[in-house]
């Protein structure tokens, strides 16, 4: 059996896959945040009337890998809102195979709370005949060993505001209301054209959709260098969801986008604004704790076979850069 994926399709440009278990974890029968009818902030406008489970501390198991961006931003949020003892976090290995995650890890190769040594179970155990990549972030009830929901976006979303009677009391309003509707916008710029954007580049299967993605990633990245020419984080003085998002993949950008997503105009140690930026949200405690350099570098250049097919990681960048002064308090 072949366990190897393939991230690209010849000839055409990458498409990312936004279908995803769509069930909320709500404090009540309705989401805490009042504007949640106005900007659903789940995959592909996640549909309201889905399954609801209860949120009850101990009950769930955030399951996310460190080398991960996407389940990065889950760590970086349930840490920053103090819910460590909330919810139970368990971390697969760096690599995985087209079946699923592994907790590699962990001893005997198995999560110490769910028991198991694939993510794939979890999935299975909610639907035995789940069609889709086997994703984290996902949240896992415990007790069932069933995946909650893998919905990336709303799960950071709905820790901020459906666990907030379980932060801790100085935790940071990672969703300011006054700001909500210009920050929609620019976390929806952020995703298509950074997040995603790196993605497109490097999983292109033609020079022309390749071309066409450089340009664009380019052009939000000159855009984000010019935002953040006045204010110290995206939407001003203090930190936002949105900087969350944008970090998990500067704090990725010169160790792999660069040369492995062929992402190389300039590196990011070369836009000072972005740069200081991404090093003082580095330095603000919560958002270093889990990064893992050689997890990281070791989750693209080992699994993306068919862009390295030699499976070599690179040695560099050396990290002790993201230590150094920022300037920008």
């Amino acid at each position: 059996m072949n366990d190897t994926a393939s991230y690209t399709k010849q000839g055409q440009p990458f498409e990312r896959d936004m279908s995803y278990l769509p069930d909320r974890i709500l404090a009540g029968e309705r989401s805490l945040d009042p504007l949640d009818e106005q900007f659903p902030s789940g995959s592909k406008d996640s549909p309201r009337d889905v399954p609801v489970w209860e949120a009850a501390p101990g009950r769930y198991r955030l399951v996310a890998a460190r080398a991960c961006p996407w389940a990065h931003r889950s760590i970086i949020v349930r840490t920053l809102l103090g819910l460590e003892d909330v919810i139970s976090w368990g971390a697969p290995g760096p690599t995985h195979d087209q079946r699923s995650w592994t907790f590699d890890l962990d001893p005997d190769g198995r999560d110490p709370v769910l028991g198991i040594e694939r993510l794939q179970e979890a999935y299975f155990a909610r639907q035995a005949d789940y069609p889709r990549g086997i994703t984290v972030p996902a949240i896992v009830d415990v007790e069932s060993g069933q995946v909650v929901t893998n919905d990336f976006p709303q799960i950071t979303h709905d820790l901020s505001f459906e666990w907030r009677e379980h932060q801790r009391p100085d935790a940071p309003d990672l969703w300011p209301a006054d700001l909500r509707e210009e920050m929609e916008e620019v976390m929806k710029r952020v995703f298509t054209e950074v997040n995603n954007g790196v993605y497109r580049c490097g999983f292109a299967g033609s020079q022309e959709a390749y071309d066409d993605a450089y340009a664009r990633l380019w052009t939000a990245m000159d855009w984000l260098e010019g935002r953040l020419a006045d204010r110290r984080y995206l939407m001003g003085e203090a930190i936002t969801e949105a900087d969350v998002r944008l970090f998990t993949t500067l704090v990725r950008f010169d160790a792999v986008y660069h040369g492995h997503f062929k992402c190389n105009r300039n590196k990011l140690t070369e836009m000072p604004n972005l740069w200081g930026y991404a090093r003082d949200l580095f330095q603000t405690p919560g958002f270093a704790d889990e990064v893992d350099f050689e997890q990281i570098k070791t989750h693209y250049y080992v699994v993306h076979t068919d862009i390295n097919p030699t499976q070599i990681v690179p040695d560099g960048p050396d990290p002790a850069v993201w230590l150094t002064p920022h300037g920008r308090a």
